[in-house]
């Protein structure tokens, strides 16, 4: 029989939540399992990453967030051995103030001219943010032309765009697509591109383990697909072991 006393404690990252938001109230009315749910960047520095919030006790029996946030868990040992999923992959976007021209950012050539013309580019302080910072960026030779604002996470970066505090910002598209005060100019060319996954697993003295992989096997289902795919993402079915 269910328990209807379950419960659970998810640490989220900012790319996979709306589609999570989606998904929990069907998980808890099939299952009986309650969840509650806190947020924190992937990886990065400060109080309010998912790593910093585990290593100071914040009570987790499911953590979501990008494969290298999670490969940092599992090599300091946050994770229960073999139990994590890949759920989706997201490719980087850009977001510009809703109401405003939306730029050609389908060429890399196209993509390096708007972000030389900005004159601040947000990106999350997390994944993607220090991809863009210490690979690209770089590699497209303007690391140090272009005026960026690392934000603590991707809902800050968006909320800069909408207020008009920077021109732009790029990000995973799932943090733009339901994003409020912004618009989403396009997935930056394919060349330069940085394809997210997103992953779910089961914290390291869970104390609800069969709980957590319920709740996993859930998000990871046919069932969730369509969530997920309305949310900006591609759904995954590989787990790795």
């Amino acid at each position: 029989m269910t328990n209807e006393l379950a419960h659970l404690h998810v640490l989220i990252s900012g790319g996979f939540s709306f589609a999570y938001e989606q998904l929990v109230p069907e998980f808890t009315r099939l299952s009986g399992i309650e969840v509650t749910t806190a947020s924190g960047a992937s990886q990065g520095t400060g109080p309010q990453t998912i790593a910093a919030q585990l290593a100071r006790g914040v009570a987790a029996d499911v953590v979501i967030l990008s494969r290298e946030g999670l490969s940092e868990l599992i090599a300091a040992g946050r994770i229960a051995p073999g139990i994590d999923v890949d759920l989706a992959q997201v490719p980087l976007g850009v977001a510009v103030r809703a109401g405003t021209p939306k730029p050609d950012v389908s060429t890399v050539a196209a993509f390096k001219q708007i972000l030389l013309e900005a004159k601040t580019v947000a990106m999350p302080g997390s994944t993607s943010g220090i991809w863009l910072k210490t690979d690209l960026l770089p590699r497209l030779g303007i690391g140090d032309k272009v005026g960026t604002k690392l934000a603590p996470r991707g809902s800050d970066a968006t909320r800069m765009v909408a207020a008009g505090e920077v021109d732009l910002a790029v990000m995973p598209v799932s943090e733009i697509m339901h994003a409020a005060g912004v618009a989403f100019a396009g997935t930056i060319a394919p060349e330069i591109q940085f394809v997210q996954v997103f992953c779910a697993a089961v914290v390291a003295g869970s104390r609800d383990i069969e709980g957590a992989k319920r709740l996993i096997a859930f998000l990871a289902s046919p069932r969730a697909g369509e969530a997920i795919s309305n949310s900006g993402m591609e759904p995954l079915a590989a787990s790795r072991r």
